[in-house]
């Protein structure tokens, strides 16, 4: 009778549990009463579960590798110092530190003590550190002496005639002399700039050509001359990608040739040239310099999604032509979708299409030969990561971008997106 008693009592309070809570705590209490009369029986864990041996916690992951995802990942090797050298160039120190160098801005940590602590001097000690979160950061450790120096050094004015790189220059994003002819000299002409510009009309003594030195005359000049112009072979028509040729014209890429200083007004006006690159022929431009593209730049990725191609590759002739590291493409996208000098950007080499002469259609090449492989199917292959650009300057549906890394060759259509 005590039996059949508990019995009632314990399905009376479940159904008072089931009342007030639901299902969900009448099998919760049930099952705790029940467990009293009867061993607990082990419930396997899931698949996706860890064994209860590698429940705890594991080791933490040595910081150099540790990450989230708003944290670069540092690189293994990262350096815990590394002291700044004359030709050291950020690109170069951010991938010392970071399997992403474009990752720089996110871990550069800018002490507001410092003057200019955007910018990076030779002799300057960087370190890695990281913060209770685990975060990593460079910091400047101990500052250069030549950063003294620049902030005593009074303003010097240089005459036309003197070009010179001061010892405490800061050191540049990439190298300098790859992109040197591409940030003073306008490089990328539209057909109304090249209606308008000046040109030269002849060389003294009749010459055909011309180099450091010659004495040009030059078209009319207008009501306000410069000084100084840049000389400008006008080259290759930059042209949207296109089957037949047909595509949108961005502008004619300019190559420099000379510096022509003015000496007397016109018509026609008299010029001297100098700091030759290459000859100076009759018809060349002359177009004021731009001098707004930077040189210390932070890499990072872009802000914006940027989706493009390669339409030329510099010094090529429009062909086939390929490029490798340090070398410099142009880009069918500028400042109009968001880029902006300093951003990084991934290219894709374009797979090919081939035709599959060796699945169902394989009789074609056996009753027809090489002629009955246009016959088969195509089968496009799957583009593949060819190497990294960084953008140097921009223009609003153009941009020039230097290859700062090649797992291989780099060439006309290939596709640029962010890293």
């Amino acid at each position: 009778m005590r039996l059949y008693a508990a019995m009632a009592s314990k399905q009376i309070r479940c159904a008072r549990l089931l009342l007030a809570g639901g299902i969900p705590a009448l099998l919760a209490a049930c099952s705790a009463m029940h467990g009293a009369s009867r061993p607990a029986v082990s419930t396997p864990p899931p698949a996706s579960a860890p064994p209860a041996a590698v429940a705890a916690p594991a080791p933490a992951e040595p910081a150099s590798v540790a990450s989230t995802a708003s944290t670069p990942i540092v690189r293994r090797s990262a350096p815990m110092t590394y002291t700044v050298k004359p030709g050291d160039t950020l690109w170069g120190i951010a991938s010392k530190f970071l399997r992403n160098p474009w990752d720089w801005p996110e871990v550069w940590y800018l002490n507001p003590k410092i003057r200019n602590p955007h910018l990076i001097y030779p002799g300057d000690v960087l370190a890695l550190a990281y913060g209770r979160d685990g975060r990593p950061s460079i910091r400047l450790l101990r500052a250069s002496p030549l950063r003294a120096q620049v902030a005593q050094e009074p303003t010097v004015r240089l005459t036309p005639q003197l070009s010179s790189t001061p010892i405490t220059a800061a050191i540049p994003t990439i190298p300098y002399s790859a992109i040197a002819p591409f940030l003073a000299r306008p490089v990328v002409l539209s057909a109304g700039q090249i209606r308008r510009a000046p040109h030269v009309v002849a060389f003294r003594d009749q010459a055909q050509i011309a180099g450091t030195g010659t004495v040009a005359y030059v078209s009319s000049l207008g009501r306000h001359p410069h000084s100084r112009y840049s000389v400008i072979h006008v080259g290759h028509k930059l042209r949207e990608p296109g089957d037949l040729g047909f595509g949108h014209v961005y502008g004619y890429l300019g190559s420099y040739t000379a510096t022509a200083v003015i000496t007397a007004d016109g018509p026609p006006a008299t010029a001297v040239l100098s700091d030759s690159a290459r000859e100076t022929f009759r018809g060349d431009r002359l177009v004021a310099s731009d001098r707004t593209a930077p040189l210390t730049m932070e890499p990072r990725a872009p802000s914006h999604p940027v989706h493009g191609k390669i339409i030329w590759v510099v010094g090529g002739t429009g062909g086939a032509d390929l490029a490798g590291q340090y070398d410099i493409v142009v880009l069918d996208r500028g400042s109009h979708a968001g880029l902006t000098p300093g951003d990084v950007l991934a290219v894709d080499h374009h797979g090919s299409v081939v035709h599959d002469t060796h699945g169902a259609f394989a009789w074609l090449i056996r009753s027809f030969g090489s002629s009955g492989r246009a016959f088969a199917p195509r089968v496009k292959l799957p583009d593949y990561r060819a190497g990294t650009l960084l953008v140097f300057k921009t223009y609003r549906d153009l941009s020039f971008a230097l290859v700062v890394a090649a797992s291989t060759t780099i060439a006309n259509g290939d596709v640029v997106h962010n890293p």
